[in-house]
């Protein structure tokens, strides 16, 4: 985190600190690791039709993630209402990745690791969103 907060420093987006950016960046990057990795674990697992729903999700979750990073790395402060609704979107991705991934967190770490970065990405979406909108 020393390197995206050393890139932030100084930078205010709306209510949002340095140090919240850099946060909020360091969380995305490694929800969309933890949900792309994890994908590629269940392609590979024995029970991979069963599981294909919670792929399809991660994989949904990564492209979102990925797209939330780069919207709120460029912190555009003209459009608050973009930021609030790709926050909004990437806080539904992971919610809907961490639904069925948090199913399977007892049966494979990869799920239990996914889960847990989608829940810690989507808490941390909903806190920007309450912070740019008050």
């Amino acid at each position: 985190m020393l390197a995206t907060r050393e890139l932030f420093d100084g930078v205010t987006v709306g209510r949002l600190e340095s140090e919240d950016l850099a946060a909020a960046i360091d969380s995305l990057l490694e929800c969309q690791g933890a949900v792309t990795a994890c994908a590629a674990a269940m392609l590979d697992a024995t029970d991979t039709a069963g599981l294909m729903p919670a792929v399809r999700r991660d994989m949904d979750c990564a492209d979102v993630v990925e797209a939330t990073q780069r919207v709120l790395t460029r912190a555009d402060t003209t459009d608050m209402n973009l930021l609030r609704a790709q926050l909004a979107a990437c806080a539904v991705a992971c919610e809907h990745s961490h639904e069925l991934c948090s199913r399977h967190a007892a049966q494979h770490d990869f799920c239990r690791i996914c889960a847990e970065a989608t829940r810690n990405c989507m808490q941390m979406c909903r806190r920007l969103i309450n912070e740019l909108s008050n």
